[in-house]
């Protein structure tokens, strides 16, 4: 990458190796630069580059950790992985691999090492308007390079076919919303197979009614067996495995891509290997692994939706993830005005509760009519249901 008058930087597997010899973590790394973990973690495998004050922090300690290493002529840049147990094989590719990456095209690798140079001055609208033409011409080509090899990939670790073409989706849409940085990266079809790669695995998928129905499995019994083998791996395991035995990464661009060390990797591989050699022993060679998994990924059909489908659709998912924002927004306002308006401006003291008064004797009233009185006014009523009896004077 072009840095200009910047500060040198060693390549970012010598960062990475150079902060394990020094015995730091990427947290402490971190707290001496000034930024965050995930930050280190990116500038190790080369996806970001410091620029300003943090990339002389990060050069002078950089240069602390290599003065203080000792110099050893005998000693490999990888000592720290076991040579005799890491599956470092070489492996045959085969001409049409379905899961394993091409080179990039020759549009996507002009834009990225145009987008590395140093940034111009600001452009005229013209060239503003040109600039954003190229742009989604290269997220066109990088879609149309790594698309169909992604899905397949993912289907293999996640053993779904939808589950496979949304993740794969919704990392373009990322992709495409984050395109300068994307842009920039040494590795866009990387970026983008991580991104995947973590939707994929998401545990709250589970929850999702639609994704708790089994898909129907592959056709043949060999395919069924060897997916079965790799679901039941361990989801870390089962993805460092298809990085190194599916993809053809390295050990150590495995080990970044998964955020564990060199050794750990190395040790997941080959525990992973083991795993699926017990249920098929066919498959101990490394290279029939690699040529079986080949073979399973593209006996699928899997396609994926065209490009522009993929942009316009992150481009309207941020569109209504912005109106619900400003319509929450608007609400917590209008909730706030509410409460402002309809509040007490002033204090006002609870009433006392109420205390009996000695002397006043309490309320009396017509008390209840005994049985003997009920009896009284029954017959009282009976006799005189006609009225009282009158005295009429009669002449003699």
């Amino acid at each position: 990458m072009t840095q200009g008058a910047a500060t040198p930087l060693p390549p970012p597997k010598e960062r990475r190796r150079l902060r394990e010899a020094g015995s730091l973590s990427r947290d402490e790394v971190a707290e001496r630069v000034g930024v965050t973990r995930e930050t280190v973690r990116r500038w190790e495998a080369g996806r970001t580059t410091p620029k300003g004050q943090k990339r002389e922090a990060y050069a002078r300690l950089l240069a602390e950790l290599t003065d203080a290493e000792e110099p050893s002529p005998t000693t490999a840049p990888m000592a720290t992985a076991p040579t005799t147990t890491a599956p470092t094989t070489a492996r045959p590719v085969p001409e049409a691999a379905a899961i394993q990456e091409p080179a990039p095209p020759t549009a996507a690798a002009t834009a990225t090492a145009v987008a590395e140079q140093e940034p111009a001055p600001a452009p005229e609208p013209v060239a503003a308007a040109t600039r954003a033409g190229t742009a989604a011409e290269a997220f066109d080509a990088l879609y149309t390079h790594a698309a169909p090899f992604l899905v397949r990939q993912t289907y293999l670790l996640t053993g779904r076919r939808i589950l496979a073409r949304e993740a794969v989706e919704r990392a373009f849409q990322q992709a495409w919303q984050n395109w300068p940085e994307v842009a920039v990266d040494p590795d866009p079809a990387g970026w983008v197979r991580a991104a995947a790669y973590e939707y994929a695995m998401s545990p709250w998928h589970g929850l999702r009614p639609g994704k708790r129905q089994p898909e129907a499995p592959p056709a043949t019994p060999e395919d069924r067996e060897l997916l079965g083998a790799l679901l039941d791996l361990p989801p870390v395991y089962r993805r460092t495995l298809l990085l190194y035995d599916g993809v053809g990464l390295d050990l150590p661009e495995t080990a970044a891509e998964t955020e564990a060390s060199t050794p750990a990797a190395a040790n997941r591989i080959l525990h992973a290997r083991e795993a699926v050699a017990r249920r098929l022993p066919d498959l101990a060679v490394p290279e029939q692994l690699h040529q079986r998994l080949t073979e399973l990924a593209g006996s699928e059909k899997l396609d994926a939706p065209v490009s522009t489908v993929v942009r316009s659709g992150g481009e309207r998912r941020t569109r209504l993830w912005t109106r619900a924002a400003v319509a929450f927004t608007v609400f917590i306002i209008g909730a706030t005005a509410l409460t402002v308006r309809v509040a007490p401006t002033h204090y006002e003291p609870v009433p006392a509760p109420g205390s009996p008064i000695a002397g006043v004797p309490p309320l009396t009233g017509p008390e209840p009519l005994t049985p003997a009185d009920l009896e009284l006014r029954k017959e009282l009523r009976d006799r005189l249901s006609g009225g009282p009896e009158r005295l009429t004077p009669r002449t003699e």
